[in-house]
């Protein structure tokens, strides 16, 4: 989203980041221009799921609160991931329009986005299915936070991997199309934040890597994409490492273990 004008809601998100970063450090957040306030989310308290797509599971999303990295405990990272295309091949508001109706099927193997039935929508929420490092297996889901004809911004509950949130924009450079997704996170809670140190980021990396080849190949384009990290914060926040009895991590694991007690109670006869 463009950074030249901001809106009250996000000036009041950005001080809040700010505040939570060393004085020297000025992020290139990804703040949204001053556009009509139907493109952002309504507040909510907690997520509710309206109707959940067959196949997924709502365990560590409906009731859940939202997070940004003011809420995670792991060190603050923006992550930065674009790609190039022909400006003759698609336009930037022709490409995001393509790419919030086909979102399931830019994502990655290994995982599945149960769109919701609105589309991306500001307010809609998504379910996920994720495989962590170790093949775990880890049900969470997003909601849409805004979303207009030139990008469209997740925000993660309480519980996921990490506490944050991701833009998917595009813009028109030099006779080209930009794509680009961008995070700005902290890992949610102690385990998460051992899990990016152990391969965890690599695997996140390639994860939206993939993502734009997908997105960039729909359009018939092969193109390389860029990768910017940048640590924005190398502090972690001790008093959030209670975020671990939110886990979905934790939660999708029980939940999976407690799989043939539940097959035995609906198989066991009535009266």
């Amino acid at each position: 989203m463009s950074t030249e004008k901001q809106t009250g809601e996000e000036a009041v998100r950005d001080e809040a980041i700010r505040e939570e970063l060393p004085r020297d450090v000025e992020p290139e957040e990804a703040a949204a221009g001053a556009r009509d306030a139907t493109h952002w989310a309504k507040h909510v308290s907690t997520l509710e799921v309206s109707e959940v797509p067959e196949g997924a599971l709502n365990i560590n999303v409906d009731g859940r609160r939202l997070t940004s990295p003011i809420q995670g405990f792991g060190k603050m990272w923006q992550k930065t991931y674009r790609v190039r295309l022909p400006g003759e091949s698609v336009s930037p508001p022709d490409l995001i329009a393509v790419w919030k109706e086909r979102f399931p099927e830019f994502w990655p193997e290994g995982g599945r986005f149960h769109a919701p039935l609105t589309g991306i929508e500001p307010g809609e929420v998504a379910l996920l299915d994720m495989t962590l490092p170790g093949r775990m297996k880890l049900s969470t889901g997003v909601m849409v936070l805004y979303a207009d004809e030139e990008s469209f911004t997740l925000m993660t509950p309480q519980g996921h991997m990490f506490a944050g949130w991701i833009t998917f924009s595009a813009t028109a450079r030099d006779g080209e199309t930009v794509a680009q997704a961008q995070v700005l996170m902290r890992a949610s809670d102690p385990i998460f934040e051992v899990g990016l140190t152990l391969g965890g980021h690599r695997q996140e990396d390639r994860f939206w890597q993939q993502t734009l080849t997908k997105v960039a190949g729909h359009f018939g384009h092969q193109g390389e994409v860029d990768t910017q990290v940048v640590c924005v914060d190398k502090r972690r926040q001790w008093k959030r490492a209670g975020n671990v009895w939110q886990s979905s991590a934790i939660r999708s694991t029980l939940y999976m273990l407690g799989a043939p007690l539940r097959l035995l109670r609906r198989r066991k006869p009535v009266g």
